[in-house]
């Protein structure tokens, strides 16, 4: 059950992470108006560090449950509920509103607590 749903919070992290730079590539960065030009692409490679992370994150929750360390996977699935729960409150507090963003990034904390 643990790794069940460990899992799940991988394929979750893995799916939004790949949502939020398919988004910010597609929507978001094509309607923004940023100036200087050296500032529009500084903002989008930083977006993007976010998008690394997650997947990261997503790959090596992945892993943990074939580690054969305890102490590995319970530190791995420790990062994992820090990186999400910080993502999912800066969501809630730069929105403001009920985003399918902040709710994703609950899900894969609570998935992952579950799992540890």
């Amino acid at each position: 059950m643990r790794d069940l749903a460990v899992q799940a919070a991988d394929v979750l992290a893995i799916l939004v992470a790949l949502v939020y730079a398919a988004l910010a590539e597609c929507v978001v960065f094509p309607r923004a108006r940023i100036e200087p030009p050296w500032t529009r692409r500084l903002l989008r490679v930083l977006w993007q560090a976010g998008t690394v992370d997650w997947v990261s994150m997503g790959v090596l929750l992945v892993v943990s449950p074939y580690l054969g360390s305890e102490m590995a996977r319970r530190w791995i699935i420790a990062a994992a509920v820090v990186v999400y729960a910080c993502a999912g409150i800066g969501n809630a507090l730069a929105i403001r509103a009920l985003h399918p963003g902040r709710m994703l990034m609950g899900c894969v904390v609570t998935l992952a607590l579950v799992g540890l």
